[in-house]
């Protein structure tokens, strides 16, 4: 156990800096072509680590089409939505709204699949993530109805995306956890490549520098990396336990923001954060077990 949890740390490092990534990245690249290169370079590097370990990808179509599906959870839709929201929010709120899959994971295991069990501090994580969620956009949609609160919305979106695609996953136990983790961002990145040409042109792009390194590091670190640790702690510590990366990135990524970016959270925005940090913990750190003598 103690090494899943050193796992779990380490894929909140490398998820909790992919915002301060991906604010760099849009600055001079679009978010469709941002994400589709994503997807491209670190799906590319997972199956070449795969050829040298002699892993084999399955090619029967049932398997592709589940990949197919767990891209649009995973990457393809919410990737996408973050990239566009981090045009108009900072990479810290977004790490901030974002954080919140738990509790959309625990509310459709609890309405839907109902495989992990409910519990009274599980119900009081919800509501107060919930309010964390509320009080942020809430408080921004009274003050502005325009760019700001739509992007911080459809971060909320990415963030059901990412509680749905924690559920789907159980169902790719028995493979290697690069084998989902490299066909869902193939799978994703067929999806996109296509539409970044289509809508975005990348070849009249001029991209910075910074914004190439982001890129790669987004891939390379945050991606491939990162998926191959997800698709293990699915594996081994359940859809909602490794979710629970989700409140250990948040001082991580809101920290880099701070750092990199030069970017300050307002008062609602610490109070929201409290309230969401609250309660994932409280949905995800392990019960004490009583013993007596």
């Amino acid at each position: 156990m103690g090494f899943e949890l050193a796992l779990l740390l380490a894929l909140a490092t490398l998820w909790g800096g992919s915002y301060t990534f991906i604010k760099l990245g849009v600055a001079t690249i679009p978010p469709i072509t941002l994400i589709a290169a994503r997807t491209a370079i670190a799906g590319l590097l997972l199956l070449v680590i795969m050829r040298m370990r002699g892993v084999t990808m399955p090619m029967d179509g049932a398997t592709w089409r589940r990949f197919i599906f767990q891209a649009c959870l995973n990457s393809v839709i919410p990737w996408t939505l973050i990239a566009w929201g981090e045009r108009f929010v900072d990479a810290g709120l977004a790490t901030i709204l974002n954080s919140a899959s738990p509790i959309f994971t625990f509310l459709f295991t609890a309405a839907i699949t109902r495989h992990e069990a409910a519990s009274p501090r599980k119900l009081f994580g919800v509501i107060a993530g919930m309010a964390g969620i509320c009080l942020i956009v809430g408080v921004d949609a009274f003050r502005d109805l325009g760019e700001g609160i739509v992007a911080e919305v459809a971060i909320v979106a990415a963030t059901i995306c990412y509680a749905c695609a924690a559920i789907f996953s159980r169902g790719f136990k028995g493979l290697d956890p690069m084998a989902p983790a490299a066909g869902s961002l193939i799978a994703g990145a067929a999806v996109l490549i296509p539409l970044s040409l289509a809508v975005e042109r990348p070849w009249t792009l001029t991209p910075s520098t910074s914004s190439l390194l982001a890129l790669l590091a987004l891939a390379v670190f945050s991606t491939a990396i990162a998926f191959v640790i997800y698709f293990r702690l699915i594996q081994t510590l359940g859809s909602v336990g490794t979710t629970a990366q989700a409140y250990l990135r948040v001082p991580i990524g809101v920290a880099l923001s701070v750092a990199f970016l030069g970017e300050r959270l307002s008062p609602t925005a610490w109070i929201g954060l409290a309230c969401v940090v609250i309660g994932v913990a409280a949905m995800t750190i392990p019960a004490r077990t009583v013993t007596t003598a």
